[in-house]
């Protein structure tokens, strides 16, 4: 992880298309396309991989979320159950619709702790949304048993875990949604883009209308289409969906390299005794993007991060001081900071996150390492580094 490092002539080459043609927008233009139409090559592609009936592809992942939310009519008071430690899209997009991001707990799977959501849910819950952090998932059997129980609906994200699995099926295709993203530092990058994934016909109707201003896609006159909703403008364009073209291809590829420099960081750090490893779900197999591991307090691993660093072992990362990926650092989420004032539901109904005890997550991300795994590496550079990196935790343990 991630594709971009890995970006060359079949990516070149699928671009170069769509610049023949002058159309770089994924609708209308029939006459002048000769034939190309990459946004829905794409999503036929990752409907195939994936195992799913409908694939919507959108601008980011962050779309992606809103959208899926949208299309499942979630809105304003509704409340969507999310992990503590995830992406602050996460609940960017939760607030986007007017709906309430309600926080809780992750366990040693370093995603939501089962026992944290049943808690959770009252009568305004709509959604379980996981967040399949790093490369690896949440316990879906449960969540999945919980949602059931509730009459609730499974949003996956996995934006960061495209390549992973669990019980056999994709992650992201497991829930009654599921999502993506392609940015520059995914597994697979469009440059900018995401995918809405699901069964439910419905929800897809609805999402490829309201990512769209509303418009019903019937027919090739864009003029002369029907609006049955209110829409705004999450498109992804022809040129960004022909970059995904090409690095779909690539996916099998780039699992497999990061599978093995993934195996060789691990291999060298098991022998370090105080080391423990992330909890990957029975049933579940990562996509391998990060090495994630655990010392044996948040003193030592934060002393540890900093060794790390000093001794050049870059991309290596503490979430627990980290501004963007862990809710101690959320102070626009905290104080409710927007460039206007969020909806009333929004204020009303939003926990105190300042006053909110969150000891159980930070007993885990206190104690957590991530490690980029890098497709880019030689595999004696990827063995240097699981040396250097044993050395340094052994010395310091």
């Amino acid at each position: 992880m991630p594709g971009f490092e890995l970006f060359g002539d079949k990516e070149k080459a699928e671009v170069e298309k769509v610049l023949d043609t002058g159309v770089l927008m994924r609708y209308g233009f029939d006459g002048m396309r000769n034939g190309q139409w990459k946004a829905k090559e794409l999503e036929a592609t990752l409907a195939n991989r994936m195992g799913v009936g409908h694939v919507h592809l959108l601008s980011s992942g962050t779309a992606a979320l809103t959208v899926a939310l949208a299309s499942a009519g979630i809105g304003a008071g509704d409340e969507v159950i999310m992990p503590t430690f995830t992406f602050v899209a996460s609940f960017e997009s939760i607030l986007a619709i007017g709906a309430i991001p309600v926080l809780v707990d992750v366990d040693d799977t370093l995603t939501l702790d089962p026992w944290a959501v049943e808690q959770a849910i009252t009568d305004k819950t709509k959604v379980v949304m996981p967040v399949h952090m790093c490369g690896s998932m949440a316990d879906l059997g449960a969540l999945q048993a919980i949602c059931q129980k509730h009459k609730l609906l499974l949003l996956e994200d996995a934006c960061q875990a495209i390549g992973g699995s669990y019980n056999g099926k994709s992650l992201g295709s497991i829930g009654d949604l599921g999502c993506f993203s392609f940015d520059y530092v995914k597994t697979i990058t469009c440059g900018e883009g995401g995918a809405m994934i699901t069964n439910n016909k419905t929800y897809y109707e609805n999402a490829h209308k309201y990512s769209d201003h509303g418009h019903d896609h019937i027919g090739n006159d864009r003029g002369a289409e029907q609006h049955p909703f209110l829409g705004y403008n999450f498109r992804i364009s022809e040129l960004n969906a022909a970059v995904g073209c090409a690095q779909i291809t690539r996916l099998d590829e780039f699992i497999e390299i990061q599978k093995k420099h993934y195996t060789i960081l691990r291999k060298a750090l098991t022998k370090v005794p105080q080391v423990t490893f992330r909890r990957v779900p029975e049933g579940g197999v990562e996509n391998y993007s990060f090495l994630n591991f655990f010392l044996p307090t948040q003193e030592i691993t934060r002393k540890a991060h900093k060794i790390l660093d000093e001794n050049g072992i870059d991309a290596c990362f503490y979430w627990f001081d980290n501004n963007w990926h862990y809710y101690r650092k959320w102070q626009h989420l905290t104080n409710l900071e927007s460039l206007g004032k969020l909806p009333l539901e929004v204020g009303q109904g939003l926990p105190d996150y300042s006053k909110t005890d969150f000891s159980r997550s930070d007993h885990w991300v206190g104690r957590t390492i991530s490690c980029l795994i890098k497709l880019s590496w030689t595999e004696e550079e990827a063995e240097k580094r699981a040396q250097k990196m044993a050395s340094i935790l052994q010395e310091l343990l």
